[in-house]
């Protein structure tokens, strides 16, 4: 059923807005490399979605359904010691990839944001860019596009709404193996010759953004593979 939807995208027009928060552990001492949490954001974001929880009959599967049924937005925010201990209470699910841990959250209404997620800076979640290593076995990869210049927190959205897109292109089994890593995702910055190539082949999935932030309308910031 979520899959259905996230498959069809045939959003219905939203009387009240809806985002999954996702939120970014970003110490300031030995802060995770930027690689790493966008990686940790993909897998957090499917790994929500397709949580028993969020099937038919379980206690998420209204809160993801009426979500996938209008924009998928998520909004990034950055968290630190007892703060990132708060948000472990919420509903959502938590991937940590290298050290660095996002955790997801149950989609909801914007106007009822938890408080304790509410505080939390969008701001300042920016890190540098680093050198990615090899693409570990079975990872779903994840392009972005090299002409685009967004914070981290913005990709970690991004990069959320291609690990979410990609899913229903795959197979039962290959689901079930992609669980077995818990969604583990690799992120990579093609050259701009390499991203010209990948956009124009048929067994990638883009995505393109509404321009509410940083970018400009129908940009297409991600690709999956």
């Amino acid at each position: 059923m979520i899959l259905d939807l996230i498959a069809s995208r045939n959003y219905a027009e939203e009387s009240e807005v809806r985002a999954m928060p996702m939120v970014l552990r970003i110490e300031r001492v030995d802060p995770p490399s930027r690689t790493a949490l966008l990686e940790a954001a993909a897998a957090s974001a499917v790994a929500v979605c397709l949580d028993p929880r969020a099937d038919v009959g379980g206690e998420w599967h209204e809160a993801v359904r009426a979500w996938v049924a209008g924009r998928i937005r998520k909004v990034s925010r950055r968290a630190r010691g007892v703060q990132w201990d708060a948000v472990q209470e919420l509903p959502g699910v938590t991937i940590t990839v290298d050290g660095a841990s996002v955790r997801s959250l149950l989609p909801v209404l914007v106007s009822e944001t938890p408080r304790e997620v509410a505080k939390l800076q969008i701001s300042g979640s920016d890190l540098p860019v680093d050198e990615p290593g090899p693409v570990p076995e079975g990872a779903r990869l994840l392009y972005v596009n090299p002409r685009v210049e967004m914070s981290a927190g913005k990709l970690a959205a991004q990069v959320g709404h291609a690990s979410m897109l990609l899913a229903p292109h795959l197979s039962v089994s290959e689901l079930k193996a992609w669980a077995a890593l818990d969604y583990r995702c690799a992120v990579r910055t093609p050259s701009v010759a390499e991203w010209d190539s990948l956009i124009h082949r048929g067994d990638v999935v883009a995505v393109r953004d509404a321009g509410f932030t940083e970018v400009e309308p129908g940009t297409t910031t991600v690709l999956a593979v």
